[in-house]
């Protein structure tokens, strides 16, 4: 038998509609739980309680210009109205009811939730670009620099050559070869890129595989970080005495995050970074953020506190105080948006929508470089309509935020890696970001070239002015010789620069041995060596050492190279004989070999 239930005809097995009230019978009253106060002690206490676990997890600042903080305080008034509800047995009607009732028993937490809302909006309102277009424009102070001048040209051990994907492939790499750690942690995805030992190097931290993982190790925490030195390609595992205990991939109290709230629970945090001090002591550079526009406008940072990643040990520096060995207290991306402010409100809020004149912004994509002991974020400067070329380019210290702009027209990153990999489409290479060197004066592009495995297996120059010059190399000496050469068949340069400088140049220490075998071969129009010396290769070409043609294998000669990595050879700077050289033909003596 089908049942319409909702026929209004059908009464029901006993005349009656179960599931309606019959009209005019009055709805059953709820009754209140205690006594007024008991029952607001009760709703102060649920309330309470679940503030606590709230706070524990999701970490709000306790901070006027954190919007987290707001969701907190209105969840709350929210709480403590549906206990309100629940245990004063509320007997109203519609939207009406449920007003007039908060009205009488929830008066302080409404009052609350309408002030935090009128705060909000209030502040909000302050922060408004339209009106506050100069306060944005001078959140970052940008000076004009000499770009010959005031960046020196580095030496072949000091350009790093690794982005952080192909850092990443040879940290897990490493990882893989430690039986004793590679089924318990994997390798974090920090890999922040420092100057440690005057060297660009990227370092990280383990993190636990999984919770079971955790559970197992967390008594010791992490054993070890990862250095991956950027010019060498090596990977370095540090092994600590004592395990890293306060990291981001922990839980619980010793959770960085959470560690940091309960310490200093009204700042707001920036993404902390893994960094090492000069004697390799772990530790975490968390920038406190604050907004200095409005209440929620101008994002800035005024200081960090560091973190002992072992020990907990932490202490809060302003920026001016902030030690040297630090190198990550402003972010790129942070960077990045004041300039783009500082660029865009130049001539005021208006004329960034019409006219738009001297509006300028940052190009997609940054990368780092060292100067001195610090580290600088890179990027390029463009004008606001869409092109494919810069008006010049920044460079931001990433400790101190200080800024200058280099009026270098030319074209912007993504159009050089077209041109680096147009080179040598043949092999089908993908161009890392550039980094932006300064060659023979020429603001140069830097790019690394890597197969379909992400290997690094060449090296590109884009000069930033004429992209059109672009030299490729197995090594960055071989590559920086060729687009040297090329500067100056293109009249950019002058004879004495088209040569590499050896006072700029990291040589390696001059070695002494056997020629065991020599081979050559004509690549690009240059006929090259490769000598076997010691079970070493070395390489070089005849037109820049013509020494190279008058050797023989069983020659004792001494070579020096320039100090760079890639290829299958050590790039030759200079070759002379140690000993008489042999007569042409002459076989190396079995035992000599």
């Amino acid at each position: 038998m089908n049942i319409n239930w909702n026929d209004p005809n059908f009464q029901g097995f006993k005349g009656q509609n179960p599931f309606q009230r019959p009209e005019g019978q009055p709805r059953k009253t709820r009754k209140a739980i205690g006594t007024p106060f008991g029952r607001t002690v009760l709703n102060l206490a649920v309330t309470l309680v679940f503030a606590a676990v709230y706070f524990y997890v999701a970490l709000p600042a306790i901070n006027l210009k954190s919007p987290d903080f707001y969701a907190f305080v209105l969840l709350l008034c929210g709480v403590y109205a549906v206990c309100a509800i629940l245990t004063s047995g509320f007997q109203g009607n519609g939207a009406k009811g449920y007003f007039k009732f908060l009205k009488k028993q929830c008066l302080i937490p409404l009052l609350l939730a309408a002030a935090m809302v009128v705060i909000a909006l209030v502040g909000s309102a302050l922060g408004w670009q339209v009106f506050r277009a100069a306060a944005y424009r001078d959140l970052l102070t940008v000076e004009n620099g000499d770009f010959a001048a005031e960046v020196e040209e580095i030496s072949f051990d000091q350009i790093p050559m690794l982005d952080k994907d192909s850092a990443a492939k040879l940290g897990n790499r490493k990882l893989g070869e430690l039986a004793d750690m590679v089924s318990q942690f994997e390798v974090a995805d920090n890999y922040t890129q420092i100057n440690y030992k005057g060297r660009p190097v990227r370092v990280t931290t383990l993190q636990y595989g999984d919770v079971i993982k955790w559970l197992n190790n967390r008594k010791d925490g992490l054993p070890a970080y990862l250095i991956i030195d950027m010019v060498t390609q090596n990977v370095e595992v540090v092994r600590l005495e004592e395990g890293i205990r306060y990291t981001t991939a922990e839980h619980f109290n010793r959770n960085l995050y959470r560690y940091l709230r309960f310490q200093y629970p009204t700042f707001i945090f920036d993404e902390p970074a893994f960094e090492i001090d000069e004697e390799g002591r772990p530790w975490w550079v968390c920038p406190r953020i604050d907004r200095t526009i409005g209440l929620f406008g101008g994002t800035d940072i005024t200081g960090a506190v560091l973190v002992n990643a072992v020990t907990g040990e932490n202490a809060y520096y302003d920026v001016a105080d902030i030690p040297t060995w630090v190198d990550h207290v402003f972010t790129a991306e942070l960077i990045i948006q004041q300039y783009d402010y500082h660029g865009t409100y130049i001539n005021g809020f208006w004329n960034s929508l019409f006219g738009q004149r001297e509006v300028t912004v940052t190009t997609d994509g940054y990368n780092y470089i060292a100067i001195g002991d610090d580290v600088y974020m890179y990027t390029g400067v463009t004008s606001v309509v869409s092109d494919e070329s810069n008006v010049g380019f920044i460079l931001s210290n990433q400790r101190t935020k200080e800024t200058r702009f280099y009026a270098v027209a030319g074209a912007e990153e993504y159009s050089a890696m077209d041109s680096a990999k147009g080179q040598v489409q043949q092999m089908k290479y993908t161009a890392t970001f550039p980094l932006l060197l300064n060659v023979a004066e020429q603001p140069t592009y830097f790019m690394a070239l890597k197969d379909a495995a992400g290997l690094v297996k060449m090296y590109a120059m884009v000069n930033v002015s004429q992209y059109q010059i672009v030299a490729t190399g197995a090594t960055v000496a071989e590559c920086e010789s060729n687009y040297r050469q090329m500067l100056l068949n293109g009249g950019l340069i002058q004879p004495e620069d088209s040569t590499l400088p050896e006072e700029q140049l990291a040589l390696t220490d001059a070695h002494t041995g056997v020629i065991t075998d020599i081979r050559s071969a004509v690549m690009e129009g240059n006929t090259c060596y490769y000598l076997r010396i010691d079970g070493v290769w070395y390489t070089g070409k005849a037109v820049d050492t013509p020494e190279l043609i008058l050797l023989n294998v069983g020659d004792v000669v001494t070579v020096r190279c320039y100090a760079a990595a890639g290829g299958i050879a050590q790039p030759i700077y200079s070759v002379a004989y140690a000993d008489a050289p042999s007569p042409a033909g002459e076989q190396i003596p079995e035992e000599t070999a």
